[in-house]
C-alpha cells in the first residue's frame, strides 16, 4: 500500500483548498479522493445571476497565500479574462464562475482523485498510520486523514415523503435547475423557505414564469430578513471570533448558534431588492402582483392526490392554520452536515454530550488512546466552532491550520489578530478598576 503524509475524503471547495494549499509543500505527500467524476459545486442552483454571498478574495488560497498559482485572480489571467474582470468591477461572483474556477483548480492538482470513494477508515498500529479503503483503487495508508464531505440536502420531516415520490412535482432546491422547465409550466408552485436559495428560486421564477398567478413564497421566520453584512457584524466570521465561540461552554454554544440564524440563513440585500423592484414592475398599471409572499408560516403536513399537492400551514404568532393547493413544492430548506458516522465507525472518536462529533480547536478529532495519527474535519463543526464553519471565506484560513498541524510547524505564518472587535474578556486573576470610576451608577 502505498503510503500518504495526508489523505482526504471529498473534494468540495474546503479540501480543494487544502489541496492547493499543500501542493507547492514539498515534504507533504498529499492525496484527495471524491466519489464524482469531478468538482461541482451545487449546480442545481447555478441560476443566471446569481452571485456569492462573500468577495472573491474567498477564494482556494488568497486570504492565506495571495502568491499562490491556485488563486482566482491566476485563474482570470490563465483563461485570459483579468482585464475585463478589472472592467466589470465585480465584488461577488456569478456561482457558475466559482464552480468553473473549481473545476480548473481541481484539474491542475494531481493530489485531487475524483470518481474513488472512500468507504472505510482504520488505524493499523503496526504500520502507525490509517488505513483507507478506496474504490477502484488499492488501499492507501495515511498519517492524518481530513474529511471534507460537505453537507446533504435537508428536507424537513412533513414534505420527505412528497420530495421522495417520483412521480409528483417536489424537489429540494439543490435539484432546481433540473427540473425549473416544469416548474415555469406548472400551474401554480409554492416555495418553501426563507434563505438565499429560495430567495433565488423565487427571483427567478418571478421573472421568468409567463404568469406569477399561483405563485407562492413561504417561510418559518419570521420575515424575509437581510444576511448581517455590517463591516463589524461580519467580523463573527473571522478566526478571532471562531477561537471565542470555540472556548465557550457547550450549553453556551447550543445557545447562541440558533439566534445567529442571520449569519447564515439570512438572504443578500441585492437579492431581496430585485425582488421587490421585480414585484414593483408587476404592480405598474394599478393592481397587486399576484404572487403571495408570506413569512411566520410553518408546513406541517404534506399529502398528494388528484387535486394536487396539499400542504397543511400554520402560522405561528397567528395560531391559525390553513390548507394550501399547489401543484409544485421547492422545499428551500438548507443543508445538513453528510453524517461521517460511516467512516469513523472503526475509530474510538470522542463526543460531546449531545453525541457529536468533539472537534479540536484545530478541527482535530479527539480519538482514543493509542492512536498517533490525526483525523481533521471541515464544515462538520458548527456546534464547536460557530457559525463560520461553512463559510468560504474561513476555508483558506481552515486549511492552514490544519497543513501547519500535520506538519507539526508554521509552515503558513497566520496572522494573532484578525478582527478589530474583542470578543469577550481578557480572564485575570484580579478585577482591573476603570481609571475613572464613574459616580453616577445610573450612568453606568
Amino acid at each position: 500500500m502505498r503510503r500518504f503524509d495526508l489523505a482526504g475524503v471529498g473534494i468540495g471547495p474546503f479540501n480543494l483548498s487544502l489541496a492547493a494549499l499543500a501542493d507547492p509543500l514539498e515534504q507533504l505527500d498529499v492525496v484527495l479522493f471524491d466519489a464524482r467524476p469531478e468538482f461541482r459545486w451545487h449546480p442545481g442552483l447555478l441560476v443566471d445571476g446569481a452571485t456569492l454571498q462573500v468577495p472573491f478574495l474567498a477564494d482556494l488560497v488568497s486570504l492565506v497565500d495571495p502568491t499562490s498559482r491556485h488563486s482566482f485572480l491566476n485563474y482570470l489571467r490563465e483563461r485570459g479574462r483579468l482585464l475585463p474582470f478589472y472592467f466589470a468591477e465585480r465584488f461577488h461572483l456569478p456561482r457558475a464562475e466559482y464552480d468553473d474556477y473549481g473545476r480548473w483548480a481541481a484539474g491542475r492538482l494531481s493530489a485531487c482523485r475524483f470518481g474513488h470513494e472512500v468507504t472505510g477508515i482504520r488505524w493499523l498500529p503496526a504500520e502507525e498510520a490509517f488505513e483507507l479503503t478506496v474504490t477502484g483503487a488499492e488501499p492507501v495508508l495515511a498519517a492524518a486523514v481530513v474529511l471534507g464531505v460537505g453537507t446533504r440536502p435537508n428536507v424537513p420531516e412533513p414534505l420527505r415523503e412528497l420530495v421522495a415520490a417520483p412521480d409528483v412535482l417536489a424537489l429540494h432546491s439543490a435539484n432546481y435547475l433540473t427540473h425549473r422547465a416544469e416548474l415555469l409550466a406548472a400551474d401554480s408552485v409554492t416555495v418553501v423557505g426563507s434563505g438565499q436559495s429560495g430567495a433565488e428560486v423565487f427571483l427567478d421564477l418571478l421573472r421568468s414564469r409567463s404568469t406569477v398567478d399561483g405563485l407562492r413564497w413561504v417561510a418559518r421566520t419570521p420575515a424575509f430578513a437581510p444576511m448581517e453584512y455590517s463591516k463589524l457584524g461580519l467580523e463573527q466570521f473571522t478566526p478571532d471570533y471562531t477561537a471565542y465561540f470555540h472556548g465557550l461552554p457547550e450549553a453556551v454554544r447550543d445557545r447562541l448558534l440558533p439566534a445567529q440564524w442571520q449569519l447564515y440563513k439570512g438572504i443578500d440585500t441585492e437579492t431581496i431588492a430585485a425582488i421587490h423592484d421585480e414585484l414593483y414592475r408587476l404592480s405598474i398599471g394599478g393592481g397587486w402582483p399576484a404572487a403571495a409572499l408570506t413569512p411566520g408560516v410553518e408546513v406541517v403536513s404534506a399529502t398528494s392526490g388528484e387535486r394536487g399537492i396539499e400542504l397543511g400551514l400554520r402560522h405561528a404568532e397567528q395560531g391559525s392554520s390553513a390548507t394550501h393547493r399547489t401543484t409544485a413544492v421547492v422545499a428551500a430548506t438548507g443543508y445538513a452536515e453528510t453524517p461521517t458516522e460511516p467512516l469513523l465507525r472503526e475509530l474510538a472518536v470522542r463526543r460531546d454530550e449531545r453525541g457529536r462529533l468533539a472537534v479540536g480547536a484545530d478541527n482535530r478529532l479527539e480519538l482514543g488512546d493509542g492512536v498517533t495519527g490525526s483525523v481533521f474535519v471541515q464544515n462538520a463543526e458548527r456546534h464547536t466552532h460557530g457559525p463560520g464553519a461553512p463559510d468560504l471565506g474561513l476555508g483558506a484560513w481552515r486549511a492552514a491550520t490544519i497543513l501547519n498541524a500535520v506538519c507539526g510547524k508554521a509552515v503558513y505564518d497566520l496572522p494573532d489578530r484578525t478582527a478589530f472587535t474583542t470578543f469577550g474578556l481578557e480572564k485575570s486573576g484580579r478585577e482591573t478598576p476603570l481609571e475613572t470610576p464613574l459616580e453616577n451608577t445610573e450612568e453606568q
